[in-house]
């Protein structure tokens, strides 16, 4: 479904953002902010907040509930430059899900997820009534101790050798390291609001009696064939949102449109593929007794259509008649143009024809797979490139030295020994890095091949669609034949002439015509001499 919008990030003091500031704005209120002693004005977005809260633990002070109260707190707490203010979600909010339910939804979201851990949760929703209705959700970084009071992010804590004693460094400090206090900051905890998020929305769904789901993996860890577009920017949604096209945004236009047009075709392969597999199940069945079943031609099922129609416009007055007869002959010749144009002439011969298709889908669904494990590869292979240096640097110098650059690097070295272990786990090396690359670029290109295909194919499925339907209705109604004289199996008409013969006899009566012509022709100049 169309809600992959999750978007996590932080809030810091270091890049200029403020905590009541992004209150203010997300609430659509006037805030004033003790750190920077200014008013923050948002009141003008009121008009697009449909709803808003502060959701506090127990242990959270009552009076947190004022957001103006709890971000000046937050903000008085901190006292570095580039202090974590807040943690901050934007989360697309389906349109599958009525609007009713919205605020229901985020709530649970957040209890489940976030207060529950101790965070304090401040929501709004938006809505534009634009089609994307959102919510910001801003969380509390530091947790609390019972009486409500702001605890330290991290501690210190001494490393212990194999006796359980401390380790006397030779600067005469004691060996240690700083663990955070809580685990809000894991980077697993972002996949997990994100399948949590997706777990909750497609509850909601099912109980809506609704057939989509959400996934917020990327298409491409999903090995789907959709191709993602290209993030606008500020500017360029700007510019758009003013109804100014731009080279961007007409390219996102055209990746939609390719979309909508391959999964449009993806669905309708499926169903049909899925009604000719249970009309030819249903054909077995109903000639069981038949060593070998004849296998119509498809225009046979059509007139067969055509007759079961004609039966039931005896009451039609001779206008309706005629023109509900027009469009038969219309259907009938469009069939046999269709079947003639793509070489499909029998139901097995659809089958096979849709099935070509699905192979297709199926290809795209494993190169998607394919792409993902080759990106990963690659990132953990280049990133081993570029933290070497800092891995090498880490190991040179007395101890002392090691430590505090090891403590000064913890994340980058983390990030090392984390591709390290992906490339001795799956026997990589440095000089892989030229193979996958090539490897990417080889399916990427197929999987462009294959889209542009499917995206030019002209398949005529409205007329698809009639042909099965026209199937089906002749199948129900030998079915219903059959039940009302049990034993007999319907007659089937006198064998048809075939499909490739009626092609042939109309070529050679049509060149017989064309030479009877120029015979007459040449025989009328003859006379005129």
């Amino acid at each position: 479904m169309a809600c992959p919008h999750f978007k996590l990030s932080i809030r810091s003091r270091s890049s200029g953002e403020s905590a009541v500031a992004g209150s203010a704005y997300i609430s659509g209120e006037n805030l004033y902010s003790e750190y920077d002693q200014r008013m923050r004005y948002y009141h003008y977005k009121s008009a697009e907040v449909m709803a808003k809260d502060v959701l506090l633990p127990s242990n959270a002070p009552a009076a947190y509930a004022d957001r103006q109260m709890l971000w000046n707190a937050v903000e008085k707490e901190e006292k570095q430059w580039n202090a974590q203010l807040s943690r901050d979600l934007i989360i697309a909010l389906p349109n599958e899900i009525p609007a009713d339910q919205h605020e229901k939804l985020v709530r649970e979201f957040c209890q489940q997820q976030f207060v529950s851990k101790g965070m304090i949760a401040d929501y709004a929703i938006h809505d534009k009534h634009d089609g994307n209705p959102h919510v910001h959700i801003m969380l509390t970084m530091r947790a609390m101790d019972e009486n409500g009071k702001w605890l330290p992010k991290s501690r210190k804590v001494y490393d212990l050798d194999e006796n359980g004693e401390r380790i006397r460094l030779p600067s005469g400090n004691w060996k240690s390291h700083k663990e955070n206090t809580v685990d809000w900051n894991d980077k697993n905890k972002a996949e997990l609001w994100r399948s949590s998020w997706a777990d909750l929305v497609n509850g909601y769904l099912e109980k809506l009696n609704r057939p989509e789901r959400l996934d917020l993996r990327s298409y491409e860890r999903q090995g789907k064939e959709i191709v993602p577009t290209v993030h606008l920017g500020p500017a360029v949604a700007h510019m758009e949102a003013k109804g100014i096209r731009t080279e961007i945004g007409d390219y996102n236009r055209e990746i939609v449109a390719h979309n909508r047009k391959v999964l449009d075709l993806k669905s309708l392969i499926a169903e049909i593929g899925k009604r000719i597999k249970a009309i030819i199940e249903r054909m077995k069945q109903f000639h069981s007794q038949k060593s070998e079943p004849e296998e119509p031609f498809l225009t046979d099922y059509v007139r067969h259509f055509i007759e079961i129609q004609k039966q039931g416009r005896t009451s039609w007055s001779k206008a309706a008649r005629y023109r509900a007869g027009s469009k038969d002959l219309k259907l009938l010749a469009g069939t046999f143009v269709w079947m003639k144009d793509h070489s499909v002439y029998t139901l097995l011969d659809f089958e096979h024809f849709i099935g070509q298709y699905q192979v297709q889908f199926d290809r795209l669904k494993d190169i998607g797979k394919e792409n993902h494990r080759l990106k990963t590869a690659l990132k953990h292979l280049e990133n081993h490139e570029k933290l070497l240096p800092v891995f090498q640097q880490s190991r040179k110098g007395f101890s002392g030295t090691r430590e505090k650059f090891a403590e000064a690097h913890k994340e980058e070295l983390d990030s090392f020994r984390k591709s390290l272990r992906y490339m001795r786990a799956n026997n990589l090396t440095p000089e892989d890095i030229p193979r996958l690359k090539k490897e990417k670029e080889a399916l990427s290109a197929e999987r462009e091949k294959i889209n542009a295909e499917l995206a030019g194919e002209d398949l005529n499925t409205e007329l698809m669609k009639k042909i099965i339907r026209c199937i089906e209705t002749v199948q129900k109604a030998e079915a219903e034949k059959a039940a009302s004289h049990p034993g007999n199996l319907p007659e089937r008409e006198t064998a048809r002439e075939s499909v490739y013969a009626q092609l042939e006899r109309a070529k050679l009566e049509s060149e017989s015509k064309n030479a009877n012509r120029s015979d007459r022709k040449a025989e009328k100049q003859m006379n005129e001499r």
